[in-house]
């Protein structure tokens, strides 16, 4: 499956310059929020595939949820035989509809456990925020969830997709880490990527 994963900041050679070579065999878009809502709708009409998403930090700010598209925030998505877990939001450090405390996104995880239990785990994380110590900052703002290495270490997904942390904050900020044989990518922006079980 070839999957166009999407975060943070609307790709001027995705959406200025669109051109379907530049997307050609794309099977699935996956949002990690924080995009505007006329983004996605783009994308999802411009590519004629699904398009799933969770809120980002700034999500708040939505008219309305992206036409269109599938929201997989604290929910369980499977398609092709692939299965995500979608947990949207960012670290608490203001009032906000999707910020949330270390015990409120380990709720969050608590409440998807059935799901998750059922499917027998699951392939693909997506989340906005980081797990803690990887890709993330000691600030607040840009702070990572500890309750993400619970779901890695459990669960042992191929794939974490996540955003918030845009590369342009620092020189050494990857997109690719590999910890414990789980690929994790931080979108920032866009990527595409095969993807085989």
């Amino acid at each position: 499956m070839k999957i166009l994963a999407v975060s943070d900041i609307v790709s001027k050679s995705l959406y200025d310059f669109f051109s379907p070579e530049k997307v050609k065999g794309v099977d699935l878009i996956v949002s990690c929020g924080d995009l505007p809502v006329y983004y996605l709708e783009f994308l999802v009409t411009m590519l004629n595939v699904p398009l799933i998403y969770i809120h980002g930090n700034h999500d708040d700010r939505f008219e309305h949820e992206p036409e269109g598209c599938i929201c997989i925030d604290d929910n369980f998505f499977e398609y092709k035989g692939i299965r995500f877990v979608g947990l949207g939001g960012a670290y608490r450090y203001r009032e906000g509809k999707y910020l949330y405390t270390e015990r409120e996104m380990r709720r969050k995880i608590f409440r998807l456990w059935g799901k998750i239990r059922y499917h027998h785990g699951f392939d693909v994380l997506v989340t906005h925020a980081p797990a803690r110590n990887i890709n993330d900052f000691d600030s607040l703002t840009h702070r990572g969830f500890q309750c993400f290495h619970y779901l890695l270490n459990k669960f042992k997904p191929k794939l974490f997709f996540h955003g918030h942390i845009h590369r342009n904050y620092g020189a050494r900020i990857p997109q690719k880490t590999l910890h414990n044989g789980t690929l994790i990518l931080n979108v920032s922006d866009y990527c595409i990527l095969d993807f085989t079980l």
